[in-house]
């Protein structure tokens, strides 16, 4: 090994090192709202087709000025819509465990059971059976 390859650390000064990551890192978080306002464009529903093309075009042509004006014109709908899909998700999955777990099912079967035997259908044993069936399946 020759001596200049180990210089090399040695000829970088620490103020260097700090503008370079603080580059690397704004570069990294450029893209990261890049591609945070080109996938609200899309989620948005509100926003026609055509409204789309403009602002994915505004966007990639003049990426600087697309994505300031866009967080300027349409930034607080961006919180909300984000906010209504989170929302709609957590309720897409509760209602998912209701459904799995079945905890609907068994009260709506002790209601139609009650039903019948409020209207005569079903005797008082017939009634305590089936729903001593209904609460023993698991």
């Amino acid at each position: 090994m020759n001596g200049s390859t180990l210089d090399l650390a040695a000829d970088y000064p620490l103020l260097n090192v700090f503008w370079t990551t603080m580059w690397f890192f704004l570069w990294i978080l450029w893209f990261m709202l890049l591609f945070r306002v080109i996938g609200d464009i899309f989620r948005d529903d509100d926003l026609s087709g055509w409204g789309k093309s403009g602002w994915c075009v505004f966007v990639v042509i003049l990426p600087f000025l697309g994505v300031f004006v866009y967080l300027i014109a349409r930034g607080r709908g961006m919180g909300e819509r984000e906010a209504k899909r989170i929302q709609k998700s957590q309720e897409d999955v509760q209602s998912y465990i209701r459904e799995t777990a079945g905890t609907t099912g068994k009260a709506d079967e002790l209601a139609k059971l009650a039903e019948l035997k409020s209207s005569g259908h079903l005797t008082s044993a017939e009634f305590e059976q089936a729903k001593a069936k209904v609460l023993a399946d698991a």
